[in-house]
């Protein structure tokens, strides 16, 4: 590292050297690529633990089936329909929309695939246009490009579900019988979520779990603390545990703001101001009661 220089050093080196500072233009001095002078950004903290983690997945994409077959000379046209009903949903990225070709044909292959910015804009848009009528011969059919996988997987055989032996789970309670009669308390911080016991007669917090993007929203404490709920966009989870917190349900419900417990633990119930497009779908279109633990 290079040695760092007071200003008072700096002011007397240039005395020496005749230099007066009050003439140099200290806005056309410019370091080299990777100089520092050894003087450390009060940014640089920002880049110093854990990096970010980017999901480098196809969550944001979705697949639109179900498009008209058109020519190349009417290419134009359709590429600018398709556009006007995605982006009332979300913003879809700068060369975002790709609808192939059938070479042999010149003509399109009846689907597309549009990018959004995020994932939830991807969700959103399979909800609202999945059963879309743009004509009477053009019904869309929406997916995540992440769920084409598993479709194209599902053998063509059915067999039978593996039948897996139990194997009795952690005792949900067990926090209960800590011999120094703490309880325990979650934080978030970034994206990492911590459980840790609370004992008011120790400086420091004893670590219990400790989950990096454990959740995309918040996390919530059942009422008698036997469970912790994620809240996630495809919907909610919650763990158990005193200890492992290992995952003992998990509920769709897309885009849920606001969930809770019934008192007794038996209930949980999540909120979603987001309106379903299927009318079929008005049952869990704000509210949806999800049972039971017991």
């Amino acid at each position: 590292m290079a040695e760092v220089m007071s200003m008072e050093a700096i002011r007397a080196e240039a005395a020496r050297l005749n230099i007066d500072l009050s003439a140099v233009d200290w806005n056309s001095i410019r370091l080299r690529p990777g100089e520092d002078c050894g003087i450390i950004s009060d940014d640089e903290d920002l880049n110093e633990g854990d990096q970010l983690e980017f999901d480098a997945g196809f969550g944001s994409i979705i697949v639109v089936d179900n498009l008209p077959v058109v020519p190349r000379e009417k290419y134009d046209k359709l590429e600018g329909v398709v556009p006007k009903i995605y982006s009332q949903i979300g913003v879809i990225k700068e060369n975002g929309l790709w609808m192939p070709f059938d070479e042999d044909t010149g003509k399109t292959l009846g689907y597309c695939f549009i990018e959004y910015n995020t994932p939830q804009e991807a969700e959103l848009a399979k909800e609202k246009t999945n059963g879309y009528r743009l004509d009477r011969a053009h019904i869309f059919a929406v997916n995540m490009i992440d769920e084409i996988d598993k479709f194209m997987n599902v053998p063509d055989e059915w067999a039978p579900p593996e039948i897996k032996p139990y194997t009795p789970g952690e005792n949900l309670q067990r926090w209960l019988t800590d011999e120094k009669g703490r309880d325990q308390f979650v934080i978030r911080a970034g994206s990492d979520t911590e459980v840790l016991w609370n004992d008011a007669r120790q400086v420091k917090a004893d670590p219990v779990y400790k989950r990096p993007f454990w959740t995309e929203s918040f996390v919530q404490w059942s009422p008698l603390g036997t469970y912790l709920a994620t809240v996630h966009r495809q919907g909610a989870a919650v763990w158990g545990g005193a200890t492992t917190f290992n995952r003992l349900m998990r509920y769709a419900h897309p885009q849920v703001k606001l969930i809770d417990f019934s008192p007794g633990e038996k209930y949980l119930v999540t909120y979603s101001s987001h309106e379903p497009s299927n009318p079929r779908d008005t049952h869990v279109r704000k509210f949806s009661a999800l049972y039971s633990f017991v």
